[in-house]
């Protein structure tokens, strides 16, 4: 897609408002040093003369600071939590050593001193040009990689390790690295200051890996002038260059969480106050749009519903630390953000995946590679105290260290309903949840996205997944890539590689570019019935074509029954293609059958599909197909292995009705055959034999509710 194109279509989803600040940001950067010249020392501080022997001294003091990370809490955390310290300490070796490993992609070894500039697996240097000049879309190399070598997260690991074994050799390696980074990248300049998102991301490890090397003989006044120097810059571009309007996601919540760390614990800056309040206001209210009222995540992506609820409690345990009262509007978000995945997992379920994922952290004080729904659950308990999340997190090394700013619950904050192995409905995030025994399934009927990008949020409208006891069996595919492969970014987040329909082989959404959709599919509730387990959904995803059409869907799984059906209609005007998907874990093989697929793990089966159309319908199978991007499954960024990915398709005028069986077989092995599907008298039938049952399913689509004896009715009979 050309450079222009992609301005043309990011410019359409701008108000005249964005397009006028956009316009006057982009001239002040064409002045030197950005509009600005360099802060003087007497300006940091707000007196004639810095004097930063007394600054550093206060430092070490903690005066008028929280101390997160402390030489006698790290004695308490080693005694109780030894095997994630001996990982923390590991952690740290391997990074001292210049070893460092991101997403999926195998671990390298930098020389030092460390060349911040420079990609090993693209063999791409980045330009050390003012950042702004800096095209990271079009570039040769992946900037997420370098992005995460320039977050500077690791600091954190030299500072506990140093803490926990108190060998200087930790605290003078973190020193050494910081050294050369300051010095290879002047305020402004390299792809690392490329955003204020990456600066305020970044000084919060710094910050708090500083504050965890305070008494450390290697921190010199030279070396806490150079550090506080750097935070001071990246806390004003956090304020000044902070993401607005479309782009006012995540971003705008890690450049303010970096901003109020900052001023938090470097309270001696003149601005810290004024800085403090700005960010803590900005995050107030974006506590409240970005975790739904429901608890689900606008961005409608877990993984950065899960940065964003740590950012958020970052800062509010570093403020309850100071003085005991974070802000409540943060910590009910954070509750009410950990109720909605508690009772997404369960006691378990595996993790959710829907969405973009890039992996981020708000602050690594645990060695994980990855931030699992359970392991942020652990940290969410340790400070608020939330039962959901203390119920079904997982205590990590982050937890211990959190354990030290519990707060008090906040009283008088909507609740999710209590926790626990229950069917839920979250209307505002558009989830609903349907459980069985040690069935899950869950239905998409969100919206796109967040804001007039939907930058994260993947064309799935009314897909569904399904885990039986405790392991994925049909899922989401995860996010393949972000900038390394523009095939797979495209694949992975479009309608053919999730468990929805797809008309005339067009995603639901339309593309803009890798972070940009420019027409969004609208979802349309028209009921949930958590008793029966039926939900009907529509969206208007395809109303754009020449002959329009809408997407109607019936998930059918009453708890009493061990098969679920799914009816797909596809109604408007003309013929068209109408192609079902169902992604499996990659740990299951599959065996086509002549009405569908037998999946099985191991040999044994796990899950009967069977198709059926009111059209001839053709059965599909695919796996690990490079061209078409199709049949793979990613567990984390820049990684993928093949899976199967099954279905059926047909073309035919309007309506079509394409119905699927899903039967699980859990040691009943009572086949489902003979299905058939179509419209008779403003109604749908399905039907099909499962042993030596018969069933036979009406929907009478006319009807907009649905009631308990209305338009869905399952008959059966032996």
């Amino acid at each position: 897609m050309s450079q222009l194109l992609w301005h043309v279509r990011r410019l359409q989803s701008m108000s005249p408002r964005e397009v006028a600040w956009r316009a006057s940001r982009a001239g002040r950067s064409l002045l030197p040093h950005g509009g600005r010249g360099a802060t003087s020392d007497a300006d940091l501080f707000g007196t004639p003369e810095a004097d930063w022997e007394t600054a550093l001294a206060r430092f070490r003091e903690c005066a008028g600071r929280p101390a997160l990370l402390d030489r006698g809490r790290a004695a308490v955390i080693a005694r109780e939590h030894p095997a994630g310290v001996e990982q923390v300490i590991a952690a740290a070796e391997r990074v001292a050593g210049g070893r460092f490993a991101y997403f999926g992609y195998p671990e390298v070894t930098l020389p030092e001193p460390i060349d911040w500039h420079y990609d090993p697996h693209s063999k791409v240097g980045w330009p050390v040009v003012p950042a702004s000049r800096i095209d990271h879309r079009t570039a040769d190399g992946d900037p997420k990689w370098i992005w995460e070598l320039n977050r500077l997260q690791h600091l954190t690991w030299l500072a506990e390790a140093w803490l926990f074994t108190g060998e200087e050799r930790f605290g003078d390696a973190a020193f050494r690295q910081l050294d050369s980074w300051i010095e290879q990248n002047p305020p402004g300049i390299g792809i690392g200051w490329r955003g204020a998102f990456e600066a305020g991301v970044r000084s919060i490890s710094i910050a708090v890996a500083l504050q965890g090397l305070r008494n450390s003989p290697a921190l010199t006044t030279a070396r806490f002038r150079a550090v506080v120097r750097v935070l001071a810059e990246s806390a004003r571009r956090c304020w000044d260059e902070r993401s607005r309007f479309s782009s006012a996601n995540n971003h705008l919540v890690g450049e303010m969480a970096g901003l109020a760390t900052v001023s938090i614990l470097l309270p001696d800056l003149a601005r810290a106050e004024s800085w403090e309040k700005d960010a803590i206001r900005v995050l107030s209210a974006e506590a409240g749009r970005q975790i739904l009222p429901d608890g689900a995540g606008a961005e409608q992506a877990m993984g950065y519903q899960i940065f964003t609820s740590e950012l958020l409690l970052t800062v509010a345990a570093l403020l309850t630390l100071r003085d005991g009262r974070p802000p409540p509007e943060l910590i009910a978000a954070v509750d009410r953000s950990a109720d909605f995945i508690a009772a997404l997992v369960g006691d378990r379920d595996p993790e959710p995946h829907y969405g973009d994922d890039d992996e981020g952290f708000a602050l690594r004080l645990g060695a994980e590679p990855v931030r699992t729904a359970r392991d942020h659950l652990g940290t969410v308990g340790a400070v608020t105290r939330n039962t959901a999340a203390r119920r079904v997190g997982r205590t990590t090394l982050s937890a211990a260290w959190m354990n030290y700013a519990r707060t008090e619950p906040v009283s008088g904050v909507e609740s999710f309903p209590e926790p626990g192995p229950r069917s839920f409905y979250a209307p505002h995030g558009g989830l609903v949840v349907l459980r069985a025994g040690a069935r899950r399934l869950t239905v998409d009927v969100g919206p796109l996205g967040y804001l007039s990008l939907a930058a994260h949020g993947h064309a799935d409208a009314l897909a569904v997944t399904l885990s039986i006891d405790g392991d994925d069996v049909i899922g989401d595919p995860g996010t393949g890539s972000y900038y390394r492969h523009p095939d797979w970014r495209a694949a992975h987040r479009g309608t053919r590689a999730h468990a929805t329909v797809c008309v005339d082989g067009l995603d639901q959404s339309v593309v803009g570019g890798p972070f940009l959709w420019t027409e969004h599919a609208r979802v349309r509730v028209r009921s949930v019935d958590l008793e029966r387990c039926v939900v009907d959904a529509e969206h208007s995803g395809y109303s754009r074509l020449s002959q329009p059409v809408v997407h109607r869907r019936w998930l059918i799984a009453p708890p009493d029954r061990g098969s679920i059906l799914v009816v797909d209609l596809i109604a408007g005007r003309g013929r068209h293609e109408v192609r079902t998907s169902w992604p499996l874990s990659p740990s299951l093989d599959v065996t086509p059958l002549e009405e569908g697929h037998l999946a099985s793990r191991d040999r044994e089966p796990i899950l009967q599909l069977v198709h059926s159309a009111s059209s001839e319908l053709i059965r599909y199978e695919v796996r690990g197909d490079a061209q078409l991007g199709l049949g793979w499954w990613s567990r984390r960024l820049e990684s993928r292995e093949p899976a199967w990915l099954v279905g059926g398709y047909c073309t035919g005028d309007v309506p079509v009705v394409v119905a699927t069986v899903l039967n699980p077989l859990d040691g009943r092995m009572a086949w489902a055959e003979d299905l058939t599907v179509g419209v008779r008298d403003g109604c749908l039938i399905a039907s099909w034999r499962e042993g030596s049952s018969e069933n036979r399913v009406e929907i009478n689509h006319a009807i907009g509710t649905m009631t308990k004896n209305g338009d869905v009715v399952w008959n059966r009979s032996h």
